[in-house]
């Protein structure tokens, strides 16, 4: 086996599963050997493929007959945001960011809790386990940081993002839920977006768009947006794609 080969990552298919975003359909996920040792370089190399990451998990929906889940990402030189993004941007014009280390908080934690309990109840991450958040949302070998956003001193929410060579990947937001007027996940990639800016940096990934999921669809809100399809990255719009 040569140097090069043995460098590439071996791609495991799991077996069909429920879908965690359509309930009336299967899975299937396409994940690269979890002890193969994926460092930032290598992350961004697939991020720009398509695949994810949860913890030190890098996976992508493999499925057989449903292309629902469209990898999207913004072009930092080129986005302008809508009035309701601008709104939203000036509302919280108290809020300051202060950048932590991938490290367990246990004040992230309870706000992430509670943002779980309210947000997703049913999801497989209400979960008290201190352990199972930070392998959630850490990485071992991926640069990461947890984000607070904090105004006046209270914390409000938290973004955790991944810094890669070519942008920010939005891994996971949680906020408080009772401050839904100030619209913390919008400004979350307002604040990424203005990050990459400021470091040269071309792209903000947000994962995967699901036009049928509430929790996936959102992302269309952000023009231009471009997706990964049939293995190269183009400018799309929603509303005309179907899955």
């Amino acid at each position: 086996m040569s140097t090069e080969q043995a460098s590439r990552p071996a791609l495991y298919l799991s077996i069909p599963h429920p879908c965690s975003y359509l309930p009336d359909r299967t899975a299937s996920t396409l994940f690269v050997d979890p002890h193969f040792p994926v460092n930032t370089e290598l992350y961004a190399d697939l991020n720009r493929r398509g695949f994810r990451r949860s913890g030190d998990l890098v996976y992508r929906p493999h499925c057989s007959d449903c292309t629902a889940c469209i990898p999207v990402r913004i072009p930092v030189t080129e986005f302008q945001p809508n009035r309701t993004q601008r709104r939203t941007w000036r509302k919280n014009a108290d809020i300051e960011v202060i950048q932590r280390p991938p490290v367990f908080n246990e004040h992230h934690f309870n706000l992430f809790r509670r943002y779980q309990a309210t947000r997703h109840p049913t999801g497989g991450m209400n979960s008290p386990d201190p352990q199972r958040y930070v392998r959630f949302l850490t990485s071992t070998r991926i640069e990461t940081r947890f984000c607070e956003l904090r105004a006046h001193g209270e914390l409000l929410g938290v973004a955790v993002v991944d810094i890669l060579p070519d942008g920010l990947s939005a891994m996971y937001t949680f906020y408080e839920p009772e401050e839904k007027s100030r619209g913390l996940g919008v400004y979350s990639v307002l604040w990424q977006v203005e990050q990459a800016r400021q470091h040269h940096l071309p792209w903000v990934y947000l994962g995967y768009w699901i036009s049928k999921s509430p929790k996936m669809a959102y992302k269309s809100a952000y023009r231009p947006l471009e997706a990964y399809c049939e293995g190269w990255w183009r400018r799309f719009d929603p509303s005309v794609l179907q899955d």
